[in-house]
């Protein structure tokens, strides 16, 4: 019960940028600010790995249109990542606490990532690329501070971490209709490039 809620709030977090978490929790165990964050995520190449990786998703986060292959690319990943962070926080390898806790990072992860994705594919709706920096830069400094949060008042963290998943829910049906035409639209444009392909193979036709 004293790890679980850090283990929704990484897991929230893990959803929205995987790489952050274990870069940020990685962090603040080696410099000793908490003892709860296992030596594994502590490593020095796990923390060089996290951080190229976080930097990657920073840049392809604020593009149009790449940020949702992007969110593609990690729907595996991130829950993945949310369980793995979760269970190792648990810690006791193998037990019903650990796995417990990996299916409550690894469900919230894949809410959270759900929310994201969805609100990224709405955003895409706009011509201008201004809002995916500004959405991406306020994911990123919301996953920053409530993980620094989390770490000194665990349950208020969890209690906002639950809060946004909430209202990134509510938002993501009112979003519905924006989706729609995003995926209509990638369709579409799929369907172009193989019409075009097709004619490029048979010109005579």
């Amino acid at each position: 019960m004293s790890v679980l809620p850090l283990v929704f709030t990484s897991g929230w977090a893990s959803g929205i940028n995987a790489y952050a978490v274990v870069l940020l929790l990685g962090i603040f165990g080696a410099t000793g600010v908490t003892d709860e964050v296992p030596a594994s995520l502590q490593r020095t190449d796990v923390l060089v790995v996290a951080g190229v990786l976080f930097l990657c998703e920073v840049v392809a986060d604020k593009i149009p249109y790449v940020d949702s292959v992007w969110d593609s690319a990690h729907t595996v990943i991130r829950p993945l990542a949310g369980a793995v962070v979760a269970a190792l926080l648990a810690g006791e390898s193998g037990s019903l606490p650990e796995l417990a806790a990996g299916a409550v990072g690894g469900s919230t992860a894949l809410m959270s990532h759900l929310v994201k994705a969805g609100t990224r594919m709405a955003v895409n709706t706009s011509p201008e690329p201004f809002s995916n920096i500004a959405v991406s830069t306020a994911e990123d400094l919301g996953v920053a501070g409530v993980i620094t949060f989390a770490i000194f008042h665990p349950w208020i963290a969890a209690v906002i971490a639950g809060t946004l998943l909430l209202l990134g829910l509510v938002i993501l049906v009112f979003l519905a209709s924006r989706i729609r035409r995003f995926l209509r639209r990638r369709a579409q444009r799929r369907e172009e490039r193989q019409l075009a392909g097709t004619r490029s193979r048979w010109p005579d036709g």
